[in-house]
């Protein structure tokens, strides 16, 4: 992988990132796009960086930098960056340019290496001959599976600018939605973390002291006291077990819901947890009618939809529905009998997959789920955030008011003995 400067047929300045044999072969491939090599400032070989020969009409000489690796690695492609380089290759190619040229104007307005770096590999192969969608596949871990077939389905359609702008739009959507859920949680768990801060602060530290007045007194304390003391002590003296012991249970937990034999048994629970559990069957089933409206519209053929699909919904319960409702479909049934006799897809779901079947206006009827359990998810996510404060506020003053209560408990009764 070579970084360079050059010059365009116009005269202009340019600079990138390409891969090539040797420096040679870099002057050619650059010559195709309509570059002119100057200068190969960088090169990475086998992982290392290593310096490169610099080119110019006199041949090649050694170059006096190398590439900075975590310059390169610099940045994780979000889906927003994904939905920002598809809709401007989408206006590219809207507006006439050739796709290898909006691949070149692409690169160049990428501002991350890394996304810059995969940019450049696919006009590379495009402009060798391929398929931008057959390009995109060699990177499928960074576009994933919906975005190259629905590119390839653009390509076969003639429709690809469209395909596009679609494209960024579902991404977009999607980005919006994790981001509005994610926002939702960080709340309750930075509250979460602050509070048990604020509680091993006073059961290590503030307790002890307090409680050190009771230990020269022979009445009985509230079992209240004696909690308090028991759980403070277990703290302060056996920390170095009780925390290892619950980062290594949470760490276990995470572990078993990850793996194959536990994720259908936690996904299960997840879906019938009281508060959550219709939440994240909404997300679900808003995920799957859009993305699987979205494929059809691009002309992607229904199984290979549904294929895509299921790889897209994240918990297992409802995807192996899906993966069933495929090889039901393949068989000759209709989209909405598996999906009502799984039970596990709620009726507005499959009616209204039914109804678009029969009147050939699928694609609408999906994208109709998809707003109204979209908009749902909004309120409800709404709700529970004017939810979860003051109910994390009445526990946290709960937890207090309880550590106050067994500390001023032995004092009143001590000051009653007295009088």
């Amino acid at each position: 992988m070579f970084e360079y400067r050059g010059l365009s047929e116009a005269g202009k300045p340019v600079s990138g990132l390409q891969e090539a044999d040797s420096a040679k072969s870099l002057r050619s491939l650059l010559r195709k796009n309509g570059v002119f090599l100057t200068e190969v400032t960088g090169q990475v070989e086998g992982g290392r960086a290593a310096k490169a020969n610099k080119a110019g009409e006199g041949g090649a000489a050694r170059a006096s930098a190398d590439i900075d690796l975590r310059k390169l690695a610099a940045g994780r492609i979000t889906t927003d960056d994904i939905a920002i380089a598809t809709r401007q290759l989408a206006t590219l190619l809207g507006a006439g340019v050739t796709l290898v040229e909006s691949l070149t104007a692409l690169v160049d307005q990428i501002e991350k290496e890394k996304l810059k770096r995969i940019i450049s590999d696919v006009k590379q192969r495009v402009n060798e001959g391929s398929s931008l969608g057959d390009a995109l596949a060699t990177h499928q871990r960074v576009f994933g599976p919906l975005y190259v077939n629905m590119i390839r389905a653009g390509e076969h359609s003639g429709a690809l600018d469209a395909v596009l702008l679609r494209l960024a739009d579902f991404t977009e959507g999607q980005a919006r939605l994790r981001q509005k859920v994610i926002g939702t949680l960080i709340y309750p768990a930075i509250m979460s973390v602050v509070g048990g801060g604020i509680l091993t602060l006073l059961m290590t530290v503030v307790v002890p002291k307090v409680t050190k007045i009771f230990e020269s007194i022979k009445q009985d304390l509230p079992w209240t006291t004696r909690l308090l003391i028991a759980v403070s002590s277990l703290l302060q003296n056996w920390w170095w077990i009780v925390f290892p012991t619950v980062i290594g249970g949470v760490a276990s937990a995470i572990y078993w819901a990850r793996s194959p034999a536990g994720k259908p048994v936690f996904d299960r629970w997840t879906l019938k947890a009281p508060v959550f559990g219709p939440l994240v069957r909404m997300l679900a089933v808003a995920r799957f009618s859009r993305t699987l409206a979205t494929l059809l519209k691009s002309g992607v053929p229904l199984l290979t939809a549904m294929d895509i699909v299921k790889n897209v919904i994240t918990n297992s319960v409802l995807a192996d529905v899906v993966d069933k409702a495929r090889d039901s479909i393949r068989e000759g049934e209709s989209i909405a009998t598996p999906l009502k006799r799984s039970g596990e897809f709620p009726p507005l779901v499959y009616h209204m997959i039914s109804i678009g079947e029969r009147s050939g206006q699928l694609e609408d009827m999906l994208l109709s789920v998809a707003d109204s359990y979209e908009n749902q998810v909004n309120v409800r996510i709404g709700a529970l955030t004017s939810l979860l404060e003051p109910l994390i506020i009445v526990a946290m003053g709960a937890v207090i008011a309880f550590v106050a209560f067994s500390i001023l408990m032995p004092i009143l009764q001590i000051n009653t003995a007295i009088r």
